[in-house]
């Protein structure tokens, strides 16, 4: 059996336990929470940019792009409301794959249901994440830790994303194992990103989860219409693994698969910013709650794992003094700057990022990144750091991390992951509106209408 065809056994058969139902649903309201804080961005491009030429090419108006309100066809309102969720950099992750699976498969499958697709949703988006996160895996060099999409520069996100929301839109429109599979097959040729906008700057990065929700869609229509993928298409001499990977793991993609769930593994960031600088920020969360004075420092040293460097710490003079608040939050140095000034309370939130600070661009430029071997170690398991501060006065300040908030072993509780919902919703939408909207999703297990989480 191809790897293929066993993830479309799974996904076409899959009758998730209560525990992943349950998850599903907190999956997309962070979805929607952090769409609509994006919404309400007064400085957000990706967005209007998408939508503008969504609406420029118009057609059938089938699914609703949050917030905005306009009915597109599903695939361009799957591609709106994809780049509205993964724009502000706030949703889930996965490790150890590092990617963010909920971005792409969640905005694709609900645009496929309010279009008419038939299906189970909850069962459709278990499956489509699940299958998301275990592509990531399979690209993980297991002595290493190594993400061999990454290495590669390539967006694991968008990639693996584009086949995973094909799988929860073939499955609600109820395809067999051999549909699903020729999904898959029609997926792998659709998935596209490049990571170097992480590195220096550009909006297009906030784009590619909605250019996977969008192939999505796509590629299962055009399976449920009939057009056929390559048996081997993931891993073939000319596959999906050769074209992104080079070499690949194939246990990782089948191994327990329905039985144990990678879903249950993928975390809620607290931060609002690449995932891979959230060790940075609780080690200096932790100095400012015990009274350091960002005024008194006089340089900082931040030891993080040595794969996440190229991300967050280089190019050294882009990372110093990033561009824009977005490209902001990729950088080690600035977001490190964010946490020990703060804005409201002891946190980093989404109006940090609003605009660059000059006061946090002069501390951002007297940080140095290097590579910790405890970091190192734990990677991808978990992102680990540790901060030293010296001070004006000569006094040395440490505090490690072995795992990031909201990560392994300290995972964001239930009334936390609310929380965010609440704060990122209530950015765009009444009060009201959003326990209206919290309610409708929790609806959607048992039956209620799609439509009812578009509020207007």
């Amino acid at each position: 059996m191809t790897l293929a065809r066993a993830l479309g056994e799974f996904a076409a058969k899959v009758d998730p336990p209560e525990k992943v139902r349950a998850d599903v649903p907190t999956r997309i309201l962070d979805v929607l929470g952090n769409s609509l804080a994006a919404y309400a961005e007064s400085d957000a491009d990706a967005a209007p940019a998408a939508l503008a030429v969504m609406r420029r090419w118009a057609g059938v108006p089938e699914s609703t792009v949050l917030g905005y309100g306009d009915r597109l066809p599903a695939p361009s309102a799957a591609f709106v409301n994809g780049v509205l969720a993964h724009s502000l950099d706030f949703d889930d992750t996965h490790l150890p794959s590092v990617l963010h699976p909920s971005a792409s498969v969640v905005p694709a499958a609900l645009a496929a249901a309010e279009a008419g697709a038939p299906g189970d949703l909850i069962a459709a988006i278990a499956a489509g994440i699940e299958v998301t996160n275990r592509l990531g895996m399979a690209g993980c060099d297991p002595e290493t830790g190594a993400n061999l999409y990454f290495e590669r520069g390539q967006h694991a996100t968008s990639i693996c994303g584009t086949i995973g929301a094909a799988v929860a839109v073939a499955r609600l429109y109820e395809l067999d194992a051999r549909g699903i599979a020729d999904a898959i097959g029609i997926a792998a040729s659709m998935g596209a990103g490049v990571l170097e906008a992480n590195r220096t700057g550009g909006s297009v990065k906030r784009a590619h989860c909605g250019w996977a929700a969008h192939g999505g869609v796509v590629a299962a229509t055009l399976a449920e219409a009939g057009l056929t993928g390559p048996p081997t298409v993931l891993e073939g001499r000319f596959g999906f693994f050769t074209a992104h990977t080079g070499r690949f793991i194939p246990d990782a993609v089948t191994d327990g698969l329905g039985e144990r769930w990678e879903l249950l593994r993928t975390v809620f960031k607290p931060y609002p910013s690449n995932h891979f600088t959230h060790a940075g920020i609780d080690c200096a969360l932790a100095l400012r709650a015990a009274g350091l004075d960002p005024d008194d420092v006089e340089s900082a040293e931040l030891g993080v794992a040595e794969p996440v460097l190229r991300t967050i710490a280089e190019p050294a003079a882009e990372k110093a003094a990033p561009r824009t608040g977005y490209h902001a939050k990729f950088s080690g140095p600035y977001t490190l700057a964010v946490a020990l000034t703060g804005g409201g309370g002891l946190g980093v939130g989404l109006d940090d990022f609003a605009r660059l600070d000059p006061r946090r661009l002069a501390l951002a430029a007297r940080v140095r990144m290097y590579a910790d071997p405890g970091a190192t170690a734990a990677f991808p398991r978990a992102f680990a750091g540790v901060l030293r501060v010296r001070t004006r006065s000569g006094t040395v300040l440490e505090h490690r991390v072995a795992s990031s908030r909201g990560g392994p072993g300290h995972p964001l509780s239930a009334g936390e992951v609310n929380r965010k919902f609440t704060g990122n919703a209530s950015r765009a939408i009444s009060v009201d509106a959003v326990g209206a909207l919290s309610a409708a999703v929790w609806r959607l297990g048992s039956g209620g209408p799609v439509s009812a989480v578009f509020p207007n």
